[in-house]
């Protein structure tokens, strides 16, 4: 889930500046870096003169997505991932950026900037989002979930013995009332997560 770029650019005056960048360039060989980087830069900057202001989109383009954000004072962020890269975390990091960018550089020295200025949480962020199970809570505790989930199942399938089905368990079974026995039937019927296979 590779980010390949995090842009910062004024929408207004046109053209569109860029006031500040980070790239991830390792996956293209050295004579393709600085094309690809001016690739990058020229969809950020196009991406952002197509938003309106105060809103969001994400396009995409080949294997890529560009996530882009432009806030009412004209200011926009564009993150450049691949499509497996998730969309709320890349959005995350959009907004992330907006409020380091501006705690960092006022207004008046980016509003009508002809060149880049300076800022360095740019780097900062874009190596905290490089791995976005680790930047975003919500998704370290689905994986977390998920694994919990497969030793579970795991632990049920080992504890049956060898040949031995769950049904034949719950009809065997002298703690489980007829009602449970058939609300557990009736379940596994309807596929719901009582049904355990």
């Amino acid at each position: 889930m590779p980010l390949f770029a995090v842009v910062l650019a004024r929408k207004e005056p046109q053209p569109t500046q860029v006031l500040a960048g980070e790239y991830n360039l390792a996956s293209f060989s050295f004579f393709q870096k600085k094309g690809a980087q001016e690739f990058m830069t020229m969809f950020a900057c196009t991406v952002i003169e197509r938003t309106a202001r105060g809103m969001r989109q994400s396009v995409d383009e080949n294997n890529t997505v560009i996530h882009a954000k432009v806030r009412m004072d004209g200011l926009g962020c564009c993150v450049i991932t691949d499509k497996a890269y998730p969309q709320r975390v890349a959005f995350a990091l959009v907004e992330k950026a907006f409020s380091k960018f501006t705690e960092t550089v006022p207004q008046s020295e980016w509003a009508g900037a002809r060149k880049k200025v300076a800022f360095s949480g740019a780097k900062e962020l874009f190596e905290e989002y490089q791995d976005p199970q680790k930047a975003d809570p919500i998704l370290k505790v689905e994986k977390e979930l998920d694994e919990t989930k497969e030793i579970l199942h795991q632990t049920m399938q080992s504890l049956l013995e060898r040949g031995e089905k769950l049904d034949d368990l719950v009809a065997q079974s002298e703690m489980l009332s007829t009602s449970s026995k058939k609300f557990f039937k009736a379940a596994k019927k309807t596929n719901t997560c009582c049904a355990l296979q």
